[in-house]
């Protein structure tokens, strides 16, 4: 015979710290490689920039 459980103490599982340092780690990621491209982007546009006047023809 199954045993019965009432609906509010079903659950699969709780997030607890283990989750939460997932998600904090997400984000210190994520927040890494924004500032990689940014300053990726900063050098890809820096020489361009530099070069001075357009040479007269």
């Amino acid at each position: 015979m199954p045993k019965i459980i009432p609906e509010d103490k079903a659950r699969q599982g709780r997030w607890g710290w283990h989750g939460l340092r997932i998600l904090i780690a997400a984000l210190l990621l994520a927040f890494a490689a924004w500032g990689i491209a940014e300053i990726y982007g900063e050098m890809a546009k820096t020489p361009a920039t530099q070069q001075g006047s357009a040479p007269s023809g």
